[in-house]
């Protein structure tokens, strides 16, 4: 199982596989061709399908643009044999010939490979990949979940996740700040300050409540407008965990240190998930976005407020199976109705799973692992239609 940095990926939304990928694709292509005159990109199969929602061209553009005039080409009905998000890059010189011409490939993650690369594995850092090792481990040793994270992991990944966490303050307190219409042309406008505001006309647990709406909402239209966000598992679920860990430092006084490992611990069952089943919208459907993101953040806040190692896994258990069969269906293709929306909502699921898990001694009838064995499963038996393609369930509402 690979490092928790190929789960908390920090970079630009509204998609990792849409955006991130094409800009480092871009980003790529540039490098090796720094004295084009002009640039054509064509967009194949899915990526051209929901990528002026994903802001594919804008992610594109803004790097080749800069050096040389950029013309993108949308391929819709055209599915290259390798993988659904193809794009071909051609670069010419000043007298009209061809530099370069180069097939590219965003197989998720930001991840990009030419045509006819194998897929990178990554170097594996943790020797158990289920949660039931991992607890057993816990149980013989008296050590947490983050102290497993902390064993396989080099010692400079508290750094990293010192970013991460910066980095989803700022996206919280940016998106608290915004205004306006969000790109794309369905007329969201941004409900963030909205409800941040409201929230103060209540006490007690409904203001805190309201809070907790408003974060995730800040962070899942940052992302939702290109902002700087971080993967948690992916960009149309970056709201849900930086909500509840932002809510929680607030509120409760948490230390930034308890925060880190809170998010070790997230990432740990994050991460068991991307292993064992999947965390992409395309391969299972939202349940493998916003149901894995309220497991990781249902983990984090029980750790946080002193959870057992079993009521810890119960929480995220809870998290992810009140998530299953979850479609994923945006309108048009956008990373706006119902992805903002259901972060928000997840982002409150997180806390309830917590709070349920907290009154129990941690024992229960299904496992973390065997929910994510019936994700998986539930995943593959959705028609395509309902698995990033814009073409069934809410994405064909008028």
């Amino acid at each position: 199982m690979e490092s928790i940095r190929q789960l908390y990926k920090i970079g630009y939304g509204p998609s990792s596989s849409h955006t991130m990928g094409p800009r480092n694709a871009a980003g790529m292509f540039l490098k090796r061709n720094a004295g084009a005159v002009r640039f054509e990109v064509v967009l194949y199969g899915a990526l051209a399908a929901t990528g002026k929602g994903h802001l594919t061209d804008k992610a594109i553009l803004d790097v080749l643009s800069p050096a040389a005039p950029t013309e993108i080409e949308w391929q819709l009905d055209v599915f290259l044999p390798f993988h659904p998000n193809g794009m071909r890059f051609k670069a010419y010189s000043a007298d009209g010939s061809v530099m370069d011409d180069v097939t590219l490939y965003s197989i998720g993650g930001g991840d990009v490979i030419r045509d006819g690369e194998e897929r990178k594995t990554s170097e594996s850092v943790y020797s158990m990949t289920t949660i039931a090792e991992i607890l057993n481990w816990c149980d013989t040793t008296g050590h947490a979940f983050w102290e497993y994270v902390e064993q396989c992991e080099d010692s400079s990944v508290w750094d990293y996740l010192s970013e991460v966490w910066k980095v989803m303050k700022e996206a919280v307190e940016r998106g608290i700040e915004a205004e306006g219409v969000l790109p794309g042309g369905l007329g969201v406008s941004r409900k963030a300050i909205s409800y941040y505001v409201h929230s103060a006309g209540y006490n007690n647990s409904l203001k805190s409540r309201g809070l907790l709406y408003a974060y995730a909402l800040a962070v899942s239209e940052e992302n939702a407008a290109g902002g700087k966000i971080v993967t948690a598992p992916t960009c149309g679920s970056c709201g849900i965990v930086p909500a509840v860990l932002y809510h929680l430092h607030n509120s409760k006084n948490f230390s930034e240190k308890r925060i880190l490992r809170a998010l070790a611990t997230a990432g740990l069952f994050g991460n068991v998930v991307k292993h064992n089943a999947s965390v992409s919208g395309a391969e299972v459907g939202c349940q493998g976005e916003v149901g894995v993101a309220c497991a990781m953040a249902a983990a984090a806040a029980s750790q946080l407020f002193g959870g057992t190692p079993r009521q810890i896994e119960y929480s995220a258990e809870m998290g992810l199976e009140h998530h299953l069969g979850l479609t994923c269906d945006p309108v048009c293709g956008l990373v706006q109705i119902p992805c903002i929306e259901r972060n928000a909502y997840a982002a409150a699921r997180a806390l309830d799973a917590n709070l349920y898990s907290a009154f129990s001694d941690g024992r229960h009838s299904v496992s973390f692992d065997r929910i994510v064995e019936v994700m998986k499963q539930t995943g593959h038996d959705l028609p395509s239609l309902y698995k990033e393609t814009a073409k069934g369930g809410l994405a064909v509402i008028k």
